[in-house]
């Protein structure tokens, strides 16, 4: 059996306002002990993803007072995403060649292909390292994991 992004994906999402200040971001992020949020729009749409390193290298190294600026402002955008069928070589090529730390992991064979069903992070690797898989590129998964934390 292959192992894909889905079998080791965080399910669980956190989400916050494109409005809402990068302040409350980073309350949000500490009290859902999370690296990151799923920027969200009025209507309820992905629109970017705010992270701690967004938080680090675009506010705080800039002295930006926080509870001014919006995660619109400061959210990483386009969302990088990973359909959940992708093998976990792939997934860690994707975040190499993109130089992210996050994925959302979206279900392209359903009719909400743009809507995200997971999310994975470099700390989502640590589970699978774990996996007896002789198709998959665990140099890839070293590098990332090497690189990242």
């Amino acid at each position: 059996m292959t192992t894909t992004v889905s079998d080791f994906m965080r399910k669980k999402i956190e989400t916050i306002g494109e409005s809402e200040s990068v302040q409350e971001s980073a309350r949000k992020m500490k009290e859902k002990n999370v690296s990151s949020l799923l920027v969200v729009g009025k209507d309820g749409n992905p629109k970017g993803l705010i992270t701690e390193r967004d938080l680090v290298r675009k506010a705080c190294i800039n002295d930006i007072r926080l509870s001014t600026v919006t995660n619109r402002e400061l959210m990483s955008s386009p969302l990088i995403t990973i359909d959940s069928r992708e093998s976990p070589s792939i997934a860690a090529d994707l975040m190499l060649q993109n130089s992210v730390r996050h994925l959302l992991v979206v279900d392209k064979s359903t009719s909400n292909a743009d809507r995200p069903i997971g999310i994975l992070t470099p700390l989502d690797f640590t589970r699978y390292q774990e996996v007896k898989n002789e198709d998959v590129d665990k140099d890839d998964i070293a590098k990332i994991l090497e690189y990242y934390l």
